[in-house]
């Protein structure tokens, strides 16, 4: 079943905040390999001009892609997430991420386009402090394989 072209363009309401955790941080840059010092020692960060440890680059996905389960959660748009692959995934930065940031997020639709029996859903984060700052836009790239 085609996704509902309506969609497009469409944006759901702000996500609560997500307050940056320095453990958060650090868990994540373990579970990735990361072993840059400005990910686990504040004194580190600190020395590169940071508030508190920085997030490693790929870090806004433990924020972003819980907070995209609206989007596809949504039954009218026609998701079938048994069929879902992920397809794409990219980031433009503002600011890096540091413990002690309130984060939301705000997703819209991009685009939604069908190929080879495919349905293509991009999907687009942007993701601010409280008060409104960017910090990071994360375009997520889901391909619902088709029935064949």
């Amino acid at each position: 079943m085609p996704l509902d072209q309506s969609f497009v363009g469409r944006s759901w309401p702000p996500t609560e905040p997500y307050l940056v955790g320095r453990e958060k941080i650090r868990e994540f840059a373990r579970a990735i390999g990361a072993t840059d010092a400005e990910y686990h020692d504040p004194e580190a960060a600190r020395a590169l001009g940071y508030a508190d440890v920085v997030a490693p680059p790929t870090f806004p996905v433990a924020i972003t892609m819980p907070a995209s389960r609206e989007v596809v959660a949504d039954p009218a748009l026609g998701v079938d997430y048994s069929r879902v692959v992920h397809g794409d995934q990219r980031f433009a930065y503002t600011r890096p991420v540091v413990a002690g940031d309130a984060l939301v997020c705000v997703n819209t639709v991009e685009e939604i386009l069908s190929r080879g029996g495919h349905e293509f859903l991009t999907t687009r984060t942007d993701v601010t402090t409280e008060a409104g700052e960017p910090v990071v836009t994360v375009w997520s790239k889901l391909v619902v394989r088709g029935d064949s």
